[in-house]
């Protein structure tokens, strides 16, 4: 049974660090995956497993939360990553304003 639940914990680590990447697949490196599969090796017929499997479902808990928390910003404010000229035109949009239009000399 400890296989097994080492499989899953192991395969649900995996997952969020491919998801999580931010190379595309042909180009990701598997420096990360090979040191969790180390980790995981490492640790196979050690003493204290539940902590260690306790652990490492946090790990990959905390990997989907942060992916979840990530989508859920850009989903619901919009001007996350502008600079602040763009953020002050989109906002003046918003409301129905235009901003001014400066002359190329006061710049």
């Amino acid at each position: 049974m400890a296989t097994a639940q080492h499989r899953a914990a192991y395969r649900a680590l995996v997952r969020e660090v491919n998801r999580a990447s931010i190379y595309p697949r042909a180009t990701r490196p598997n420096t990360v995956a090979s040191h969790v599969r180390a980790i995981f090796a490492e640790r196979r017929d050690g003493n204290d497993n539940e902590r260690f499997l306790h652990d490492m479902r946090n790990a990959a808990t905390f990997m989907r939360s942060q992916r979840m928390h990530k989508t859920l910003l850009e989903r619901y404010n919009p001007l996350l990553g502008l600079s602040t000229e763009e953020r002050v035109k989109k906002t003046a949009h918003r409301v129905g304003l235009d901003m001014p239009v400066t002359p190329k000399d006061e710049e």
